[in-house]
């Protein structure tokens, strides 16, 4: 079975997509598509279809999902989109930026609803965030823009790091703004920004060699959806060359990463099966302004600290929304 014909069922077993559709050839389908992985993602899928069960759509009941996964193969974004246009879904699930922005090229009478941590007004997505006009929709939590904010505390936690470390995937379309905030920030607070790049499994590990290599002090991993599905790699990497790190989500503290800052792509999914479901039941995108994130998190994981020989300033716990320990 190729991966991109997986359909993930919670509560019950993998379907084949031909059966799945003989069973409910009446029920409208949903074109799902991700830059991630079926496993990686799994928990944010079940957020995506509680959100759909919230305005009474149940996959498997009264819906179908047919599942793209891209895997970090932003590629095939294009191939894939087209193939779900051609299908004539009843609406389009993009999740990630990338992702996006290639349903919308795929298609402009298809409604779409996305998730994108960037501001999908500068991604061309919709015309502003009150009135997005035209096909598409969706829920943003603003990850891109924060790298300023993750250097800041990173700075905080270990002040003596003069070199840090900013992981980016060259793939990503916000890369540059990125690197920009980052100079912006470092300058401001007398830090040096070493740029390092990965777009594979491979490239992450080779990045970890050169930062030991050149002996930087901090590791920032900036904003990505590849990264986010390879969260488990990079906290076990940081933890295997012993060096702070800082990341834009949760996931990443509760895996055993240092630090976290940010806001809740958890949330982010179950807003978009809400609106995905409204789509489905007559509204219009167009009628549906973007959802944003209304709080941002601070979690820092002392256990990790400690295991890191770092003593974490009282200052920066009492910030913090969640401490591990």
């Amino acid at each position: 079975m190729r991966r991109r014909e997986f359909i993930t069922l919670l509560g019950g077993a993998a379907v084949w997509p031909a059966e799945a559709h003989t069973q409910q050839s009446a029920a409208p389908v949903i074109g799902f598509i991700s830059t991630g992985s079926p496993a990686t993602f799994a928990p944010l899928v079940a957020e995506f279809q509680r959100g759909l069960s919230e305005t009474g759509y149940i996959d498997g009941q009264n819906v179908h999902i047919e599942y793209r996964w891209v895997e970090g193969r932003y590629d095939q974004l294009p191939v894939f989109a087209a193939e779900l246009v051609r299908q004539q879904v009843a609406v389009i699930a993009a999740f990630t930026p990338p992702a996006a922005v290639a349903a919308k090229a795929a298609t402009s009478t298809i409604p779409i609803a996305f998730m994108s941590g960037t501001d999908p007004v500068k991604l061309g997505l919709v015309a502003s965030l009150n009135r997005p006009e035209g096909n598409v929709t969706g829920a943003t939590f603003f990850t891109t823009g924060l790298e300023p904010k993750w250097l800041e505390l990173l700075h905080e936690l270990v002040p003596n790091a003069a070199l840090v470390a900013a992981l980016v995937n060259p793939n990503f379309s916000e890369i540059e703004t990125q690197l920009k905030d980052l100079s912006i920030a470092a300058s401001a607070i007398g830090l040096q920004i070493v740029t390092l790049r990965a777009n594979s499994e491979s490239g992450i590990e080779a990045a970890f060699v050169a930062l030991a290599e050149q002996r930087l002090g901090a590791l920032l991993v900036a904003s990505d959806p590849f990264f986010y599905s390879q969260r488990d790699q990079l906290v076990e990497l940081a933890a295997r060359y012993a060096v702070p790190a800082t990341f834009g989500f949760r996931e990443f503290a509760m895996a055993g990463g240092l630090m976290s800052y940010g806001t809740s792509v958890a949330e982010a999914f179950r807003q978009t099966g809400i609106y995905t479901g409204k789509i489905l039941s007559g509204k219009k995108p167009a009628d549906l302004p973007i959802v944003q994130p209304t709080k941002f998190e601070l979690v820092i994981n002392l256990k990790t600290a400690k295991a890191l020989g770092l003593k974490v300033p009282l200052a920066l716990q009492v910030a913090a929304d969640e401490v591990l320990e």
